[in-house]
């Protein structure tokens, strides 16, 4: 996987950080520690789609993530739908809890999750 664009924006600073990188025409936004009502702001930030957003696409590497609330979840379902119909949100290693949380919310069932970074840019 090739980086062509990189920034990272702690929040909180003990408990998240979000790195964003473009690998081809796909946004890779890697998170880690955990998402909560503090920490969600800066995960929202980076997982807004740019200009166009009806052709975005994003992969969210969760692996990272150990915890999230529903403040996570909403940003999650808010950046679904910010994608537009062209483009896509897609989820990777997701994990534990934060799988389960996601399963029971269905949100699953709305993103597509994927094992890891390399199996959602592929698919």
């Amino acid at each position: 996987m090739r980086a062509i664009a990189y920034t990272n924006e702690p929040d909180d600073a003990d408990r998240l950080s979000v790195s964003r990188a473009t690998v081809g025409d796909v946004a890779v936004v890697t998170v880690a520690g955990e998402i909560d009502h503090h920490t969600a702001g800066a995960l929202r930030r980076s997982l807004m789609p740019g200009e166009p957003a009806a052709a975005a696409r994003t992969v969210a590497d969760l692996t990272g993530v150990g915890f999230m609330d529903s403040s996570g979840i909403n940003v999650l379902i808010a950046a679904h739908q910010a994608h537009g119909p062209a483009g896509w949100l897609r989820l990777a290693g997701v994990r534990g809890a934060v799988r389960r949380t996601l399963e029971i919310v269905g949100l699953t069932a709305l993103v597509d999750c994927y094992p890891g970074v390399q199996e959602a840019l592929d698919a």
